[in-house]
């Protein structure tokens, strides 16, 4: 049996979104800048998946920007709206456990004279707003807060992060990368008061290569490509058709039945959470209040908690609990064994997980994100992210389990001092 369970990192391609993004590179395959009718039928695919986007988000289709993917879209909205705001101010502001293709961003912006600050979280991962807004002042033009954290799961009150940095300073721009949210939550960002926001099309089944930037007709962008002028001048080259199509479709299939299908999801993480104490060595939970001996060991679930007073052997109240975190991802530390040397004994027994965000892999080291949490430090390097789809089944959560209970006992007993 195989459990592909890194879905965080990448999805697996609908159907639907393949079978229209194949049709387009095989019979309506023209440049959408011709003026011809290969050209207008490639354009009419464009337009329909602006449409569509733009009806999730409550949006105009001209404010939605297609990108390569949510590396692009950071990119574009944080170097793209901090050029074209350089004279207003040179301070940005973000947390200390953004995505790589925010943070590195943000640091190359330091070469060009802009002041880069990062405000601290707890250890559920929730953004310590008071301390955010003591790092405001009259030179701050930007704002960068994810909606979702990638390793933990945890989700940001973005609506009350805006509302607060705008308080204090009215023209300040909020970008939210939404990589990890859109397609699990309805986000409106004319109500949350976002006014960039990025995503990927890998992460909700579409295809790789494929995004779009949210940016308000209000915010000012200086492209980073420039060329033929597609996009309105925003982001030039000629458009990619194909992913573009599959994006628009994997969209429209993400948000039909949508309450159905994140409940669905969210009943996976708690059948895995409800089963992951049969692990030994595992808890889900590091709450000293709760004495259960079948839920405290030496390893712990991370950021999962809405109340770090709940124990989760109480069914109600884990549910309640999990309903705080995004539904498809889960940090787990396994006290004394190497994450790397368990990640590649669950792939022998063909379980897919990853050891942080898959990005990360390119940049190894501690994860910026467990260190931000708090996370003990011999605990860093043993962390395993699990992470589901609507397509995950629960034989796969059950089948990754006995593996773990088999796997689990083994490793920790050569690892242990």
């Amino acid at each position: 049996m195989e459990a592909y369970l890194d879905n965080a990192a990448t999805t697996r391609v609908s159907e639907k979104a393949a079978e229209i993004a194949e049709k387009v590179m095989r019979e309506d395959y023209g440049n959408p800048s011709s003026k011809h009718i290969k050209g207008f039928d490639a354009e009419q695919y464009i337009k329909k998946a602006a449409e569509t986007i733009a009806g999730t988000l409550k949006c105009q289709p001209k404010e939605i920007i297609f990108t390569s993917g949510g590396t692009e879209s950071n990119n574009m909205a944080l170097c793209g709206a901090a050029m074209a705001m350089k004279r207003s101010g040179n301070k940005i502001i973000s947390s200390c456990f953004e995505h790589a293709s925010v943070y590195s961003p943000l640091i190359a912006l330091k070469d060009f004279g802009f002041e880069v600050e990062f405000a601290p979280v707890d250890e559920m991962g929730h953004i310590k707003i008071d301390e955010l807004l003591q790092t405001i002042d009259d030179q701050t033009i930007l704002v960068s807060i994810m909606y979702v954290n990638n390793e933990v799961g945890a989700v940001q009150d973005i609506a009350e992060i805006s509302k607060a940095i705008k308080t204090k300073k009215s023209d300040i721009v909020f970008h939210v990368d939404a990589i990890q949210a859109y397609g699990k939550y309805r986000i409106n960002p004319k109500k949350e008061g976002i006014d960039l926001l990025s995503v990927s099309g890998h992460k909700i089944h579409a295809p790789k290569g494929s995004g779009f930037l949210y940016a308000d007709e209000k915010v000012k962008l200086r492209p980073l490509i420039f060329g033929g002028g597609q996009q309105k001048n925003r982001r030039s080259g000629t458009e990619n058709v194909p992913a573009i199509a599959g994006l628009g479709e994997a969209v429209r299939e993400a948000y039909e039945d949508f309450d159905k299908k994140i409940d669905y999801i969210y009943a996976l993480k708690e059948h895995f959470l409800e089963r992951i104490s049969e692990v030994q060595g595992t808890h889900v939970n590091a709450v000293p209040e709760c004495n259960s001996k079948d839920y405290f060991f030496n390893s712990m679930v991370n950021g999962n908690s809405g109340d770090n007073k709940q124990c989760y052997n109480q069914t109600d109240k884990m549910k309640d609990a999990i309903r705080t975190t995004a539904p498809h991802i889960i940090s787990i530390s396994f006290d004394k064994i190497k994450a790397e040397v368990l990640l590649h004994a669950l792939e022998e027994k063909n379980v897919y997980v990853s050891s942080g965000s898959a990005c990360s892999s390119n940049h190894p080291g501690l994860s910026s994100t467990l260190q931000a949490i708090g996370l003990k430090r011999e605990l860093l390097d043993s962390t395993l992210r699990f992470s589901f789809s609507r397509y995950t089944t629960m034989e796969e959560i059950d089948y990754c389990i006995e593996v773990l209970k088999e796997l689990v006992p083994i490793y920790s007993r050569f690892t242990r001092k």
